[in-house]
């Protein structure tokens, strides 16, 4: 496939790299411009692009900017064909984001995102932290895998990204639609929990809407408060903790 990556950090260079090597042709765009990531791109097996030529002649987009950048995005869809995939993988934290309303009110954020852009979506990829996706992902027929919620409206696009979410080395699994998405959102047993298929559907069904903010703020603070001292496997130790 043909994809367009807005956003070159960490999940951004990450996808870069994994869709790169497994094909695809993958075109890098940042904020500030292609010649700011243009060595990184070509590390990745990417091309550096501006945001406005990663959206052109590619059957995906994927979206990889820090939340409260979205509005910055509005109107660059417009002459987008509406077969064009695009896949969110964004969090909201108001520490970073600062507040927003709708959906501290409780709007999922995708639908947020959807609704900044002017243009469905499907969110993958946002539940994983950044070593997950670089280092633990499988082969297809490993067992054990960790899978990845893909949530969405529109079966074909979802379809697209199972095929991408897999490509990356996890199991894909369909979460259900774009307003069922804040299941997957921080605070939840789903997000960044590093679990099987199986384990995840339990996870997902568990969630509990009105306690997510509030583990995603508990979360956090310890997390700041610990620094670097944390381990990756204790990141994920927490999570599973604090959201079971």
């Amino acid at each position: 496939m043909r994809i367009g990556i807005i956003g070159a950090g960490h999940i951004g260079a990450t996808l870069a790299r994994k869709l790169a090597a497994s094909g695809h042709e993958v075109k890098l765009a940042n904020s500030k411009g292609p010649d700011s990531i243009r060595d990184l791109a070509h590390d990745l097996g990417a091309v550096a692009v501006s945001k406005e030529q990663a959206v052109r002649d590619v059957d995906v987009v994927i979206l990889s900017i820090p939340f409260a950048r979205y509005p910055d995005l509005a109107g660059l869809f417009g002459d987008v064909p509406t077969e064009v995939v695009v896949i969110d993988t964004s969090n909201y934290y108001p520490f970073r984001d600062g507040a927003i309303a709708e959906v501290d009110d409780g709007k999922p954020e995708s639908v947020w995102v959807s609704e900044q852009i002017g243009r469905p979506i499907i969110k993958a990829w946002n539940a994983v932290l950044a070593a997950t996706l670089s280092d633990r992902g499988k082969p297809s027929d490993l067992p054990k895998r960790i899978a990845i919620p893909v949530a969405g409206d529109d079966a074909k696009a979802k379809a697209t990204a199972f095929q991408l979410v897999d490509a990356t080395g996890f199991d894909p699994l369909d979460a259900g639609s774009l307003a069922e998405s804040w299941r997957q959102q921080p605070g939840t047993p789903g997000y960044c929990t590093e679990l099987t298929l199986h384990e995840l559907e339990a996870a997902l069904a568990s969630a509990d809407r009105r306690r997510a903010p509030e583990n995603r703020e508990a979360l956090i603070n310890g997390f700041i408060s610990a620094g670097a001292t944390l381990t990756h496997d204790e990141m994920v130790a927490r999570n599973r903790a604090a959201t079971a």
